[in-house]
């Protein structure tokens, strides 16, 4: 009960809050989502994978162990989620929307929180967390943005997107100037630390933007294929989790960790894809928003089955 609650407080109630202060003031002053969607895929987002990469000791044979373990759960995800695709019959824009309200997950504004707050601010669990939030970071500047496109651009003009991605170039450039001891200068460092800062807050209220724009009863007739998403996330997830751990014979806190961080809920991401290229953007803000919610119960359950 007391992690359920602290979950509530410190995770579930801060989002709320940021989500419905986005909404408000889009019914005041009907903002500019598409600017905000930019800001955070070209500013905001680069800055806090950069610095998080940069100021966390991550051990360098912990890094194979992840990528390993990271690779094979996305492909058993990718697997499910298609099943679901062909049952259901989706086509166009919406397949990839309800790839990315799966695939993709709120590793860090989200993970890391729940992560410190799960095993006690535990730095080897945390690098951990830090690995998969680069990953999740990663996915979706290349093939989210080539899945919400690739019905109706060519691989040409996609590559280009991708290539324009500044978070690409900062995670190699993160682990270059750490492993190298390259010192950034005062100068350079306090407005990192600003940009960083502000990535949570406004990807949250363009989340609340985006569904405060949104038309009542527009988001009816797809009720189903949000139920589906939310499974899929929250319950799935975590299950195809602990097969993967134990198919790779990860075991101990390492195994928890990446359990864990495979139950928190669909990532700003999705939305931020959804608005910047314009697919599906009310079924993604939905699968963010009942998501996380639900991930009260859900990433309790998730931790309380491991004994943490």
């Amino acid at each position: 009960m007391a992690l359920l609650g602290s979950i509530l407080l410190h995770n579930i109630i801060p989002l709320c809050v940021m989500i419905l202060i986005g909404v408000v003031l889009q019914r005041i002053f009907v903002l500019d989502i598409r600017t905000l969607s930019k800001l955070n895929f070209y500013l905001f987002s680069p800055a806090v994978i950069f610095k998080l990469l940069y100021t966390t000791d991550i051990p360098f044979s912990l890094i194979g162990q992840v990528l390993l373990f990271f690779g094979v759960f996305m492909a058993f995800q990718y697997a499910l989620v298609e099943i679901v695709i062909r049952l259901r019959g989706f086509q166009g824009g919406m397949k990839a929307a309800m790839r990315n309200s799966v695939l993709f997950y709120n590793s860090a504004n989200y993970g890391i929180p729940l992560n410190q707050l799960a095993f006690a601010a535990n730095p080897f669990t945390l690098s951990i967390q830090v690995l998969v939030m680069m990953m999740q970071s990663l996915l979706p500047n290349t093939y989210g943005i080539y899945s919400v496109n690739e019905h109706k651009s060519s691989f040409r003009d996609i590559r280009r997107t991708i290539l324009s991605q500044p978070v690409i170039y900062v995670i190699p450039l993160a682990f270059a100037l750490r492993g190298f001891g390259v010192g950034i200068p005062v100068y350079l460092a306090t407005p990192l630390d600003y940009v960083a800062n502000a990535f949570i807050g406004t990807a949250l209220l363009t989340l609340g933007v985006q569904l405060g724009s949104m038309k009542r009863g527009s988001g009816k007739g797809k009720t189903a294929d949000l139920g589906l998403s939310l499974a899929l996330r929250l319950a799935a997830g975590p299950a195809l989790a602990a097969l993967t751990v134990w198919l790779l014979g990860i075991d101990g806190l390492a195994a928890k960790a990446l359990i864990v961080s495979s139950a928190v809920p669909t990532s700003l991401s999705s939305v931020l894809l959804a608005v910047e290229f314009d697919n599906e953007p009310e079924f993604s803000s939905q699968a963010v928003l009942f998501s996380t919610i639900l991930s009260i119960g859900t990433v309790t359950a998730v931790i309380a089955l491991l004994q943490i």
